[in-house]
């Protein structure tokens, strides 16, 4: 057990759409992520993505609808549905998300999930 402090962790990278794994919960990986431009739409036809904004702006495209989200904002996009999350200016957010999950819903394409 031990405190995770979230800006510190953060302040160790600053590359984009790269997570890095701070903290375990059951069987989920806990990341922190800095995001900025567009990813690209992607689904996980297993799993539920959560998102936690902490610092900046998120839009969110969940199929058809575009979300906003700003500091303090949490949203869920079940699992199976297309979306994509994209920031004009770096955000920074929080990732919960079942251990070897590929952020990309392809594990060919997706990011290595270092551990901080």
């Amino acid at each position: 057990m031990k405190v995770v402090n979230l800006a510190e962790k953060l302040g160790k990278f600053d590359t984009h759409w790269d997570p890095h794994v701070v903290a375990d919960y059951n069987d989920n990986d806990v990341m922190v992520v800095k995001f900025v431009g567009d990813f690209p739409f992607h689904d996980h036809p297993d799993t539920d993505d959560f998102f936690l904004v902490l610092e900046g702006e998120v839009l969110l495209d969940v199929e058809t609808e575009t979300h906003r989200l700003g500091p303090g904002d949490l949203f869920v996009v079940p699992k199976g549905m297309r979306h994509r999350p994209r920031a004009e200016a770096e955000a920074k957010v929080l990732l919960i998300e079942p251990k070897g999950t590929p952020n990309t819903g392809d594990p060919a394409t997706a990011a290595k999930k270092p551990r901080l």
